[in-house]
């Protein structure tokens, strides 16, 4: 009797793209090479990706659509305001990242020019900005109905900014269970919303001392 030929799906395209770049260290050299490797039809990858490359891009993708899922199933996060929203989200796609840091670090560190390394990011950065819109609250949100989009434009942008900073962080982190990147991560979104709010700058001043500090004791 023959074995039921297994269903190929979008998640087990990249899980299988994921595994061979780790152990062959580099891309497949053909969408026909890699799907005889694996042992499916090549049209199957065509009915989910155009090119090799396509595939780099939704790893990210994928990474970012389980993180929100993963908070959103948490009964209490509608009751989160919105930074504690971003802290959710920062810690779990950063846990989720940590997991799979050997591809990340690869794929991320590939090219000597940062900005190719981007370009696996730019299906992530549409998804986070959306993220970030509907998370917006009134407590951040000017009352003036002229400045309004104005400001969620700049408020997305400096998220994503600060999304970017943090993930060079993580890469460049060698601390144990990443512990800095956590304390850079609360460190980073508290003083954010205080610049936000207009309040203290204590937070920004702790979150300055605490980069001045990685900077100088790790060269």
């Amino acid at each position: 009797m023959a074995t039921k030929k297994s269903i190929i799906t979008r998640d087990i395209i990249v899980s299988m793209y994921m595994n061979y770049r780790l152990e062959h260290q580099d891309k497949p050299k053909s969408v026909y090479l890699f799907a005889k490797t694996n042992g499916f039809d090549e049209s199957e990858f065509y009915a989910f990706f155009g090119t090799i490359e396509s595939i780099e891009k939704e790893v990210f993708k994928i990474f970012l659509e389980k993180t929100i899922a993963m908070i959103q199933k948490d009964k209490n996060y509608e009751t989160y305001d919105m930074k504690s929203k971003i802290l959710s989200f920062y810690f779990t796609f950063f846990e989720l990242l940590s997991a799979n840091r050997s591809y990340v670090v690869m794929s991320l560190k590939e090219h000597q020019n940062q900005l190719k390394n981007l370009i696996f990011l730019s299906n992530v950065k549409v998804g986070f900005k959306n993220f970030i819109a509907e998370i917006i609250t009134d407590e951040v949100r000017t009352q003036n109905e002229r400045f309004q989009n104005f400001q969620e434009k700049t408020i997305k942008e400096t998220a994503w900014i600060q999304f970017l900073l943090t993930l060079k962080f993580w890469l460049d982190d060698e601390s144990a269970r990443f512990e800095k990147t956590d304390i850079y991560i609360e460190k980073s979104v508290k003083a954010t919303f205080e610049l936000m709010n207009i309040a203290p700058l204590d937070s920004l001043i702790d979150f300055g001392k605490f980069i001045f500090k990685e900077k100088i004791y790790t060269k």
